[in-house]
């Protein structure tokens, strides 16, 4: 079509001019083949017709796609528009590249040349490009293609390798320096050790000392970790920590922060031996730092930074990602554990930005939580108490009967220590065993009594030897014995016959393993724990002396604990209570259950934090924390603060509803049953719109149904479920109606039980008033047959006939829903389509009802097998399209 236009009224053929049309161009375009459209405007002076042809390169490849030199030609000409002077251009070709090198990839395998030879050398020229955006494009294009394993590993090696570190060079421009580096140590996990170790590492090493660029620096300190273990421990000792030294006291703040951040991966790469002697007194020159941002960062770092200390033999190779922030992460280079097993919710419900652990990511679904999962992680070593009757070997714990220590080691020398040091000459009956609790193990009555001078040079004769585990022993008693003499003589009564609040008497050793916890001293449960006599009884060097353990250096431990201290929150964070929150599992577990003391009133002050932030990040993590301790030690020292949080504001009880099931499992069957008694509370939220945590409350009380008894159930959970049954939001009361069926399951096993549940939900949902219960007891009716909640016959009795009465409902959904119920779920199976059996006639006879149905979906529903038979798919449908 064309515009004709005339002058002078068209006086003369002559004078008719003829404008082509915007169509004009269109039509000429769609004459012209893919190839040739290409041609005309690569060439084009107008930059967005080149800027078009870069964006539709992928299009074009995929039209010529069938002859294979049509694409070579295409990928021709992309060196062309390499070359275009216009950055926006090239910035654009650069976007479509890992696009072309799938497709050609995909589709082209037969020339597997062609991204190396047109592609490649382009996204290498152009991270030296001088237009920044150019630069950045290239740059994330690359890292595209090494993580989609496009480069092939020589052309990773001779062409792209060598520019990166020729960027580098110390007469590089400075900007392309610090992006280069930076690409360098994003490239290092992906091309692995050896091509690292041999062209990138020198060059590191040498960017680490840069005097002249501190971003260059910074981007090393920032990336240190992640270098140390693609090389491996012995590069990491031998060539990068004396770099790293030198990062952590570099003078710009942002270096040294840097470092704190990535603490704990470099640590991760080293020995036991320099993490102790060499990392610990340079990660508390950076607590100390005078940089606020600095001691703030190193704070932050330090809980992970203690989990490197993890025992090899108390941390499995265990690694998961979690939904929301777990993370279980062993590193194969030393065995040393990163563990961060909490998630952080957000108090309305969803999630928030919390802090997260440095990630690999574990979690899997939070669900699927398990004890076998931690119990790798928790120390195999752990000794046991054993009692005379039973052989070594009865007692020791089936994953500990390879253990060396029980096998191989040399008796524990007999010291003739007694209880005499209490200067009571107390009969045989009450003496208490000794730490070896063997018969080598019992003290004679007339030993010596050793005074405070002959233990002390004891215990320093010993302490030279102290990695002797048969030493370590021996000290533990002689510190314990110590102790005791620097106690008032008021006290020494105590010692003999400690006392319970009840009175009662006490005939442990109060020297020895209390509560499960292995080998590490823990106070006299009469001292402050239920006891006559307070904590005021020790003095602040027997205070200190309570958190002493010989795991992480000592100085780390009491720098952790100070976390608490509200100075910290005014010099250092004002949240750096909820880190040390955050880490505290992980520190736990590094110390072991036997060294709890330690842990035990930084605990108890974080769960009384005025911040309700602190409390719930404890309570999030409360049931890992459980594990770790063992049952003794979470009856005593746990489940009272478990029993503060269920009372707490509902951000915190949030936190140990999610994990309700997790804690209470692994309590004592007894101790179990009294929060039956608590969890109507739950109903009770301080938003009555946070229907999340009335959904949540529906799913515990599913996996709750395992840990207590038919009765029990029936008695406690019965009328939550049923409460729940009636919540007005859809989500929860659906939740609810599978906790409806497995309660069915549960108590079916018991007659009485189940014909009373049963005839309470006929009663209060099939004869609802509400067509919303009437339809909800045709959901629980379908579930329970999908499920195989009962037998058959059990639902027959029961259920049938109250389910086929609504055949005449007024309400058309109630009536869709059974119908789907009949043709998916009874229908299907073969009991009731046997034509000996009494039910099938009434089935025919109420599917011929709803067949006729003047509603359309009733009908289509008694009819047609539908195309999904997922309960959930047609339910939940049929839920949002009438509530």
């Amino acid at each position: 079509m064309s515009l004709i236009v005339g002058v002078d009224d068209y006086s003369s053929e002559s004078d008719i001019i003829i404008i082509p049309s915007a169509l004009d161009f269109v039509s000429q375009d769609e004459m012209l083949t893919p190839l040739g459209r290409l041609d005309k405007y690569v060439a084009s002076e107008n930059i967005f017709n080149r800027q078009m042809v870069a964006r539709s390169l992928l299009d074009t490849l995929k039209a010529v796609n069938e002859d294979e030199r049509d694409c070579i030609t295409v990928l021709e000409r992309v060196g062309r528009l390499a070359d275009d002077s216009e950055p926006t251009v090239r910035a654009e070709l650069m976007e479509q590249v890992p696009h072309i090198a799938i497709f050609c990839q995909e589709n082209r395998p037969s020339i597997p040349f062609a991204f190396s030879k047109y592609l490649l050398p382009i996204v290498v020229r152009y991270l030296a490009d001088q237009n920044n955006q150019v630069r950045k494009t290239s740059q994330a294009a690359l890292l595209v293609l090494l993580e989609q394993e496009l480069i092939e590993r020589g052309d990773i090696e001779t062409l792209v390798c060598p520019v990166l570190v020729d960027l580098t060079a110390p007469d590089s421009n400075d900007d392309v320096k610090t992006e280069a580096m930076a690409i360098i140590c994003k490239m290092a996990p992906m091309v692995g050790k050896d091509i690292t170790e041999r062209l990138f590492l020198p060059r590191f090493c040498e960017m680490c000392c840069d005097c002249r660029m501190f971003h260059v620096r910074k981007v090393c300190a920032a990336n240190f970790g992640d270098i140390c273990s693609v090389v491996g421990g012995d590069a990491t000792e031998e060539l990068l920590l004396p770099r790293f030294f030198q990062l952590c006291s570099d003078n710009v703040w942002g270096v040294r922060k840097a470092c704190a951040e990535c603490f704990m991966t470099v640590s991760s790469s080293t020995s036991q031996e320099v993490r102790r002697t060499k990392l610990s007194s340079l990660f508390i020159s950076l607590i100390s730092d005078p940089s606020r941002w600095v001691r703030q960062a190193a704070f932050q770092s330090l809980g992970q930074f203690i989990s490197t200390f993890a025992s090899p033999n108390s941390v499995g190779q265990y690694f998961r990602e979690g939904e929301v922030g777990e993370c279980y992460c062993v590193h194969p280079q030393n065995r040393c554990s990163r563990y961060w097993p909490f998630e952080q919710e957000a108090p309305s419900g969803d999630t928030e930005n919390e802090p997260q652990p440095p990630e690999k990511h574990t979690t899997s679904n939070e669900k699927d939580d398990s004890p076998a999962d931690i119990s790798e992680l928790i120390s195999l070593s752990e000794p046991v108490e054993e009692s005379p009757s039973v052989s070594p070997q009865d007692s020791i714990p089936e994953q500990e009967l390879y253990n060396s220590f029980h096998f191989w080691r040399m008796p524990i020398a007999e010291m003739d220590l007694d209880m005499e040091l209490l200067q009571h000459g107390e009969s045989s009956q009450q003496e208490p065993r000794s730490y070896g609790s063997s018969s080598q193990g019992k003290t004679k009555a007339s030993a010596p009594v050793l005074d405070r001078k002959q233990l002390e040079e004891l215990i320093e004769n010993l302490e030279p030897h102290i990695d002797d585990p048969d030493v370590k022993a021996q000290v533990e008693v002689l510190t314990a014995a110590l102790r005791a003499t620097t106690m008032d003589s008021h006290l020494e009564d105590a010692f003999l016959e400690p006392r319970d609040l009840k009175g009662g008497h006490h005939h442990d050793n109060p020297f020895g393993v209390h509560g499960g916890e292995g080998n590490g001293w823990r106070r006299p449960t009469f001292l402050g724990w239920g006891g006559d006599l307070s904590d005021s009884s020790f003095s602040p060097e027997d205070e200190k002396k309570s958190r002493h353990q010989d795991v992480i250096p000592q100085a780390l431990l009491d720098q952790y604990l100070s976390m608490t201290d509200p100075s910290r929150a005014q010099t250092v964070d004002m949240e750096i209570a909820k880190h040390c929150a955050y880490s505290l599992p992980g520190v736990a577990m590094t110390l072991g259950r036997q060294n709890w003391h330690c842990l035990r009133d930084t605990y108890e002050t974080l769960a009384s934090d005025m911040q309700w932030k602190v409390r719930r990040t404890l309570a999030f993590s409360i049931h890992e924390l459980a594990l770790i301790l063992g049952d003794q030690l979470t009856a005593a020292d746990l489940v009272p603060i478990f029993n503060s949080f269920l009372k707490d504001l509902d951000e915190v009880r949030v936190g140990v509803l999610k994990h309700l099931y997790d804690f209470l499992k692994l309590l004592h069957q007894e101790t179990r049953r009294k929060y039956l008694y608590q969890l109507q509370e739950f109903l009770v939220t301080d938003n009555s719109r946070n229907w999340r945590f009335r959904s949540e409350l529906a799913e515990q009380l599913v996996l709750l149904l395992e840990l207590y008894s038919g009765q029990d159930v029936y008695d406690y959970l019965r009328p939550l479920s049923f409460s729940l049954c009636t919540d007005r939001v859809s989500s929860v009361r659906w939740t609810s109606y599978k906790l409806v069926s497995e309660i069915i399951r549960k108590v079916a096993s018991c007659q009485v039980l189940l014909a009373d549940f049963l005839s309470e939900l006929v009663e209060k949902f099939c004869h609802s008033h509400k067509w919303s219960g009437r339809q909800a007891f045709t959901f629980v009716c379908q579930l329970v047959i999908e499920d195989d909640c009962v037998s058959l016959e059990q639902f027959s009795e029961h259920l049938l006939a109250p389910l086929l009465q609504l055949a005449s409902d007024p309400v058309a959904n109630v009536r869709v829903l059974l119908a789907k119920t009949i043709r998916q779920s009874l229908m299907e199976r073969e009991y009731f389509l046997h034509s000996a059996n009494s039910h099938q006639e009434a089935l025919e006879q109420t599917l011929v009802a709803l067949q006729m149905d003047l509603d359309k979906d009733v009908k289509y529903f008694a009819s047609v097998h539908p195309g999904s038979t997922r309960i959930s798919e047609d339910a939940m449908s049929t839920t949002s399209s009438t509530y």
